[in-house]
């Protein structure tokens, strides 16, 4: 394979070579090949130039249709072979990483056109695979027993044999389970309280051979958002317990659906606690000769675990549409994780001891020393608490305490931005709010940055319809649930609707077959299969509907297939812990923070529907009734593409 796809003259600027070449492919070889030729990838090519030559952040905002995943494959690669290290490609989810490389995508497409041999490579996240010890104990419950039985059995011959390993392949990953639902997948596969560290399965594991696989790789590793801020936050622990980083040394990243990173950074910077996992791991201490001091302290720290996690029960309540509990912070609870905290301190001034008398296993003392920092850098919050966001979730086990910083900016500025000496390119239709990028900035601690912004080539005025219905009754369910079965009516079919809760999607589902409009459609729901299968069979069967709640951002499904995106409610931010918070920190929660995020989402969502000039369709907003809907209506016609109206008459619908 040749090194370059232009002829590469050391003398002279690399990256104004490849952008003089990548103009070539956008000017002359794609059109031959019948692509259009399209102003929008030239000027977003010359800006990307730019960033890569002088090591810049970049906020490239570029509409539907202006092909902007082109541009920043063919720089990444290009970018990637002069550097000799790969770039990473992170996109928002699993979904889209698959929509990224599936065989018509735009990987496959360059490569065909091009003739180029293009080493992408996925680095899926943990929880996308099998766990061998979940499966062990899955299927030896009754219900769904054969079926986990029949998964353990398709495994390949090398993961059930203790022999040394002659060869082997990755396997596990969730998109090879299609038809089993999130259910039943999240009973075996892998979550962040499974001991990796010390499994005997750990090197016939599948996401571990697969890490080994993705390593690889000479041009691209694709991973979601979630997998890269893991890598980030475990670089260093990981480099401490001997092990290696999640991704390789990489020379550029591609953050796709940039504007979601934030949550991704949250989510990976979360801690979690459970006394259950806590208990195994300490006791592990115990299987050596210790001292009586240290036995008497691991005693006394199970007992406080306890205590704390009781009055976690007593301290929480309900949140309304998730499964996450609110924790009301009092005198009490704060006492307890102060008394938890100094019992943690004393174990390890005890370790310091044991380990010079060198009676414990040192890969075990590091595990349980890794451990225990951990859980002190959570604890530690609570005594800041207006830097705290937390919350509880409730399972067959006992509750699990997540333990988050209030902002991660200050972590991502330091960590991603500041210390990075790489191109980095956030890329999305949908980047600012309103004209200004300093919303998505501010929340990710970016400080310089250059951006551009370019339009969507289509026609919308002419290709899309946009109702808000006007409601009699104040936009009850009732009375959507009547115009989604006539929507879905008028285009048999041929719909995606997107939900803001998993709740609202739940209940959806229990009452549209009482809808004698609907009782003939085929619905397809999230959860009930693997994701990127149901996209398939969504695309494949053209009458089809598509019900979910995570793919406002990434889908696309040129064609008639997709005729008719109904959201269900405007996608306001949730009312979890982590909203609450950023709330209570504004001055004016609705303006800076409930409306952004809407009207991010919104546009997002509404770009699922028009992705090729070819294509026609209607956008239906079902938005309830509310006090400040003057307000929010004037908003969401500014975000409007160019020319499209709404139209409020319910008599369309």
């Amino acid at each position: 394979m040749e090194r370059y796809p232009f002829n590469y003259d050391p003398r002279q600027s690399f990256t104004q070579q490849a952008g003089d070449w990548i103009a070539d492919v956008f000017y002359d070889i794609l059109p031959e090949s019948g692509f259009e030729v399209r102003d929008e990838q030239i000027y977003m090519a010359f800006q990307l130039e730019r960033a890569f030559a002088e090591k810049q952040t970049i906020f490239a905002e570029a509409g539907v249709g202006t092909g902007k995943t082109l541009v920043y494959l063919l720089y990444t690669i290009c970018y990637a072979r002069y550097m000799r290290k790969p770039a990473i490609i992170a996109c928002a989810d699993e979904s889209l990483i698959e929509q990224l490389v599936k065989p018509e995508g735009d990987i496959a497409k360059l490569a065909q056109h091009l003739g180029l041999a293009i080493d992408a490579r996925l680095g899926k996240s943990p929880d996308k695979y099998v766990c061998l010890v979940k499966l062990e104990e899955a299927r030896m419950r009754a219900a769904d027993a054969d079926l986990f039985q029949d998964l353990y059995e398709s495994l390949p011959e090398f993961v059930h044999s203790y022999k040394p390993l002659q060869s082997f392949h990755a396997y596990g990953d969730r998109k090879h389970y299609p038809h089993m639902n999130d259910e039943q997948w999240e009973q075996i596969n892998w979550d962040t309280f499974q001991d990796c560290f010390t499994c005997e399965k750990r090197h016939r594991c599948g996401q571990t051979l697969s890490r080994d696989h993705y390593r690889k790789s000479g041009d691209l590793i694709i991973c979601s958002h979630d997998f890269y801020m893991e890598h980030i936050w475990t670089y260093e622990g990981r480099k401490r317990e001997g092990q290696l980083p999640l991704l390789p040394d990489h020379c550029a990243v591609v953050f796709d659906e940039g504007h979601l990173l934030e949550s991704a950074g949250q989510k990976a910077l979360t801690f979690k606690l459970k006394h259950v996992v806590f208990e195994a791991l300490i006791v592990r201490l115990l299987e050596g000769e210790v001292r009586e001091t240290l036995a008497v302290l691991i005693d006394e720290a199970i007992v406080q675990s306890e205590t704390l996690f009781d009055v976690l029960g007593l301290q929480s309540k309900a949140i309304p549409g998730t499964d996450r509990k609110q924790v009301i912070l009092n005198d009490k609870l704060i006492r307890e994780v102060q008394r938890f905290r100094s019992v943690l301190t004393a174990i390890e001034e005890e370790l310091v001891f044991e380990s010079e008398l060198y009676t414990l296993n040192d890969y075990q003392l590091r595990i349980v020393e890794e451990h225990l920092e951990m859980m002190q850098k959570a604890l530690i919050l609570f005594e800041q608490s207006d830097s705290l966001i937390c919350w509880v979730t409730e399972s067959e086990d006992g509750l699990t305490l997540a333990i988050m910083p209030r902002t991660v900016k200050e972590v991502l500025r330091e960590q991603v931005f500041n210390s990075s000496s790489m191109p980095i390119v956030f890329s999305s239709a949908t980047l600012s709010v309103e004209g200004s990028f300093e919303y998505v900035a501010d929340s990710l601690g970016i400080e310089q940055y250059t951006s551009f912004s370019v339009a969507s080539p289509y026609d919308y005025a002419q290709q899309m319809e946009v109702i808000m219905p006007k409601w009699l009754e104040g936009g009850s369910f009732t009375e959507k649930m009547r115009a989604a079965s006539s929507l879905l009516e008028r285009t048999q079919g041929r719909a995606l609707l997107l939900f803001p809760t998993k709740d609202d999607l739940q209940q959806f589902k229990k009452e549209i077959g009482h809808y004698p409009a609907c009782t003939d459609l085929r619905l397809l729901f999230e959860g009930d299969q693997e994701i990127s299968h149901l996209i398939s069979e969504f695309q494949r069967d053209e009458q089809s509907v598509l019900c979910a709640v995570t793919l406002w951002e990434g889908l696309d499904v040129p064609g008639p297939s997709l005729s008719n995106v109904i959201i269900w409610s405007l996608p306001f931010p949730p009312q979890d812990p982590v909203f609450m918070a950023k709330r209570k920190a504004a001055l004016n929660p609705f303006e800076e923070v409930d409306l952004p995020y809407m009207l991010l989402r919104l546009r997002q969502g509404i770009g699922r529907l028009i992705r090729t000039r070819g294509d026609s369709g209607i956008i239906a907003i079902l938005s309830e009734d509310s006090k400040e809907q003057s307000l929010i209506r004037g908003h969401i016609e500014a975000v409007l593409p160019a020319g499209v109206q709404i139209k409020n008459s319910y008599e369309l619908v």
